[in-house]
């Protein structure tokens, strides 16, 4: 039995990038191009979560002092207004 069923994907522009996959032989269906990209999506995933995570953790065990949320706000929004001015455009 099965363990997956058949789907329909729109692909878009990106059905050329899979024909040009199933043309050069590195692939032999979609589906293998489609789980392939899946997996990759996954490895992806994966590394930005570790990635996150691991920059959470540096910040939690940071030794340095805390800044107090009103003090980053004002920052950030000094910092967006000067990028406005300088792109021209209203702050």
């Amino acid at each position: 039995m099965r363990s997956s069923k058949p789907i329909t994907v729109t692909l878009g522009s990106q059905q050329k990038s899979l024909e040009a996959r199933l043309e050069s032989g590195a692939y032999n269906s979609a589906s293998e191009v489609i789980r392939a990209a899946l997996r990759a999506l996954d490895r992806e995933e994966d590394a930005i979560d570790e990635i996150m995570r691991r920059k959470i953790r540096e910040a939690i065990e940071d030794p340095g002092p805390d800044i107090d949320a009103d003090v980053v706000f004002e920052r950030l929004e000094r910092l967006h207004t000067d990028r406005m001015k300088t792109q021209g455009g209203d702050a």
